[in-house]
């Protein structure tokens, strides 16, 4: 078989990202190839300042390629950077100036992650959404999560979004918050059925061309889990930080330190470890059970040296609020959750990623 750039694009499909399932052409990664006789030369791209990623990228590409039959030497040149950094504190231009976040009219831009699903990660999202704003902040909220998104119910709007002049996306505003979900543009019962690179596409299509205004934080619900959509937006887009949710028993623990590890992989910061569903508070006598048991998230982060920002407890308000379209910040402020979660925020709007937004 004639050595082409087509066959050279398909073989480098077998090199995955280290930790994803999708491989280095399907991000994007390779930027040139040429072939010279027998001999290949390919340009690979990456954004990371772990030294293992590239090396390991190297040598699996390196392998996959001299398996071609017939082919001579192979030269891959790998141009590494640095990963898009927003405006952390002390990071200064030469004109004493932060950096600007990529996305224009945004001051902060924070991830809310998980290692696992079904953790509560969508609802500290959407009560820290709104615990922020009360602190005198404008907020916005994008879900990420495209396949199970939350915030269209748990804000309780059924709008669906307009276009302005420009063909950006408006985004839906409830409770002073602005919205951008895959909820508002499908129906509850519609699944969301589209693979990798498509979704990664509509993931940038949500931060890029909505009309998010001005914006002293927008805050990113991710998905679940280290897959194509949470590297995508963390090689892409200027996060200023990242917060880790989880809960005490050690199965969450586990994927949640697989979440940290992919956010120092491209120096993201972790601002802080969040333990939901720490315990629950029983109404009728005060009894505290702590059903997934029991320090969890203060371990971990002591091991990971984060600090642990909260344990939210388990309370009624804040399922039936998240049910009703109105966060238990908003509808039970006096609730334990609630006051957990005002407590991250406050915290959060004292640190120096957002002091000063």
């Amino acid at each position: 078989m004639p050595l082409t750039e087509d066959l050279i694009l398909e073989t480098l499909k077998n090199v995955s990202y280290p930790g994803f399932s999708r491989d280095i052409v399907s991000f994007g990664l390779v930027k040139g190839t040429r072939i010279e006789g027998n001999d290949v030369f390919v340009t690979i791209g990456l954004a990371t300042k772990d030294p293992s990623v590239p090396e390991l990228i190297f040598k699996q590409a390196h392998a996959a390629l001299e398996s071609l039959e017939g082919i001579g030497n192979v030269k891959i040149d790998l141009q590494i950077q640095d990963p898009p950094t927003g405006q952390m504190a002390g990071s200064n231009t030469a004109q004493g100036q932060p950096e600007k976040a990529t996305i224009p009219g945004i001051k902060r831009i924070i991830a809310v992650g998980s290692g696992k699903g079904g953790v509560g990660k969508s609802t500290v999202a959407a009560n820290l959404a709104v615990a922020l704003k009360a602190q005198g902040l404008k907020v916005g909220l994008c879900d990420c999560d495209l396949y199970g998104p939350s915030v269209a119910q748990m804000f309780g709007s059924e709008e669906s979004p307009r276009a302005n002049e420009k063909e950006e996306i408006i985004p839906i505003e409830a409770h002073g918050i602005k919205l951008m979900s895959m909820g508002f543009l499908i129906s509850d019962n519609a699944p969301v059925i589209v693979r990798g690179p498509i979704a990664t596409r509509y993931t940038q299509q949500f931060l890029r061309n909505v009309a998010w205004g001005e914006l002293d934080v927008l805050i990113l619900d991710l998905p679940p889990g280290t897959g194509d959509i949470q590297l995508t937006i963390v090689q892409t887009i200027a996060l200023d930080g990242a917060l880790i949710v989880t809960t005490p028993q050690e199965v969450a623990l586990i994927d949640a330190r697989k979440a940290v590890s992919m956010f120092d992989k491209v120096n993201v910061p972790v601002l802080g470890i969040v333990e939901n569903m720490a315990y629950f508070l029983c109404p009728s006598d005060n009894t505290v059970y702590h059903i997934f048991g029991q320090g969890g998230g203060t371990r971990e982060a002591e091991k990971l040296n984060v600090p642990l920002l909260a344990e939210i407890p388990i309370t009624i308000p804040t399922r039936t609020g998240g049910d009703d379209g109105l966060p238990v910040t908003l509808s039970h402020p006096d609730d334990p959750a609630a006051k957990a979660f005002i407590t991250v925020a406050a915290t959060l709007a004292s640190h120096p990623v957002l002091k000063d937004a």
